[in-house]
């Protein structure tokens, strides 16, 4: 049957790309960018003989800037056709590299709250400086170069941040969220050349930017959290269960909003003027922490749908019978028993890709599969198997074996979850999870796979047309 996806429903490009723009737009609010701005654009506008010229050049710097950023991600590309295809996704659920952003992001909050700044060599930023004084377009290049270098310390953990979270969609992902961030940050220089009384308007440097980082600082140490749990969920320690990773944003939030109080009050001490932009932050760093609180709780409200799959699920939990974990269906973890039950009741199977850190899953799982139309699918329609594509369990050793994939490469198979990422992106294409695909007792495809569809209609109406297809084959 053709019912199911041709293409996998994560994030699009243009989403990955405006969300490096948003990144970007935070980064210009920093210490170390945004009073670049102003003075770069006179520096351009000043030096050049005339005002077409300017702009040219304050439009060139900033393409450069733009092209900069897009071109850090080139050994993502080199990576993706020389390694593995689930490369990618290995990034996000290797559980040593969940450990190591979980680290590197502590750190990147330990300096965005000044305990010390995370640069460059001073020696590089040296010599991109002293070439930035040779003629025209390699000056200007070079210039461009000099500002993405000095400015690391405040636009690296926000980069970095924007990457590692977009990692596992794969190379060009990564190269449209950092054109993105490239963009945001080259774009103000053209426009205030194009248009000098827009500078009259900015704000003045002050201390609202080390607001901005601090702020920043104490979200990297939210997403620590996040990759921590990851890692976690990996291996099932059982050290941060639902609860107490919610407990942990609740406390970060608070420290958020305590500290913007003392900053509000500090300000209407010293000036007359209403800090309204202030207020509103505020507030919204108050109601989301309001709304995080019900969430260490045993009760209906700890559902938290509105970040449904960001924290762990929600059977993964502190309390011996968590009210909203619906334990009623079990999907088999062994394809082949599966295979051999679904011969037996002669049903089809529906195969589920998942990984343990798999956001989109979780959240298919909590949201979809609880839907009744669909619960009463899988409990009465179908052989269900979940095939962890993460799962660091060593096979046996008789099970290990070097594989020949369909490229003509060569690939050891070791854990469990390599043979399923194996299994998966031989036989559908794919390496991103979920992943579902409906097969007949004989492994014969019965349609098109299907991706995260938080729709539960739609994922419904495709199990039903696997459902028809599958009767009208007998």
């Amino acid at each position: 049957s053709s019912c199911g996806d041709t293409g996998t429903k994560n994030q699009s490009i243009l989403s990955i790309f405006l969300l490096g723009i948003l990144g970007g737009l935070i980064a210009l609010l920093t210490p170390c960018v945004f009073p670049m701005v102003p003075v770069t654009v006179t520096f351009f506008t000043k030096k050049s003989t005339d005002r077409k010229k300017g702009i040219a050049n304050a439009s060139l710097y900033g393409f450069f800037i733009f092209l900069i950023y897009a071109l850090i991600t080139i050994p993502f590309h080199i990576a993706s056709k020389t390694i593995s295809p689930e490369i990618f996704n290995n990034i996000s659920t290797n559980v040593v590299l969940n450990l190591i952003f979980f680290t590197v992001f502590v750190v990147f909050a330990l300096s965005f709250f000044g305990l010390f700044e995370i640069g460059l060599p001073s020696g590089l930023a040296n010599r991109a400086g002293a070439k930035s004084s040779i003629g025209n377009v390699i000056g200007i290049f070079f210039m461009a170069g000099t500002l993405a270098i000095v400015s690391f310390s405040c636009t690296g953990p926000i980069l970095g941040t924007l990457l590692a979270n977009v990692a596992v969609e794969g190379a060009w992902p990564l190269t449209a969220g950092a054109a993105g961030f490239g963009l945001a940050l080259g774009l103000p220089f053209a426009l205030f050349a194009m248009f000098p009384n827009w500078l009259k308007s900015l704000p003045k440097s002050g201390g609202w930017m080390t607001d901005v980082k601090v702020v920043l600082g104490f979200i990297e140490l939210a997403l620590a959290v996040k990759f921590f749990s990851n890692a976690d969920l990996v291996k099932q320690w059982g050290f941060l269960k639902r609860e107490i990773f919610i407990a942990l944003w609740v406390v970060i939030g608070l420290c958020i909003v305590i500290y913007l109080l003392k900053r509000l009050f500090e300000i209407k001490r010293i000036s007359s003027r209403s800090p309204w932009i202030r207020i509103v932050f505020v507030l919204v760093f108050l109601a989301t922490t309001i709304y995080l609180v019900p969430g260490l709780t045993n009760t209906k409200g700890a559902n938290l749908k509105l970040i449904s799959g960001f924290p762990p699920p929600l059977c993964y939990s502190i309390y011996e019978n968590p009210v909203n974990c619906k334990k009623g269906f079990k999907p088999l973890d062994d394809y082949e028993l599966a295979l051999a039950k679904a011969k037996k009741e002669n049903k089809p199977i529906l195969i589920d890709f998942t990984g343990w850190a798999c956001v989109n899953c979780r959240k298919m799982e909590e949201s979809v599969w609880t839907d009744p139309v669909v619960d009463s699918f899988m409990h009465t329609e179908f052989i269900v198997v979940s095939l962890y594509v993460d799962e660091r369990r060593k096979l046996p050793i008789a099970d290990q074996v070097n594989f020949k994939t369909s490229s003509g490469t060569d690939k050891p198979i070791i854990t469990v979850g390599d043979k399923w990422a194996t299994f998966q992106t031989e036989n559908f294409g794919a390496t991103s999870q979920p992943q579902y695909a409906i097969i007949s007792p004989d492994e014969k495809a019965l349609t098109r796979t299907k991706f995260y569809t938080p729709n539960a209609k739609e994922f419904a109406d495709w199990l039903q047309c696997g459902l028809n297809t599958f009767k009208d084959k007998k």
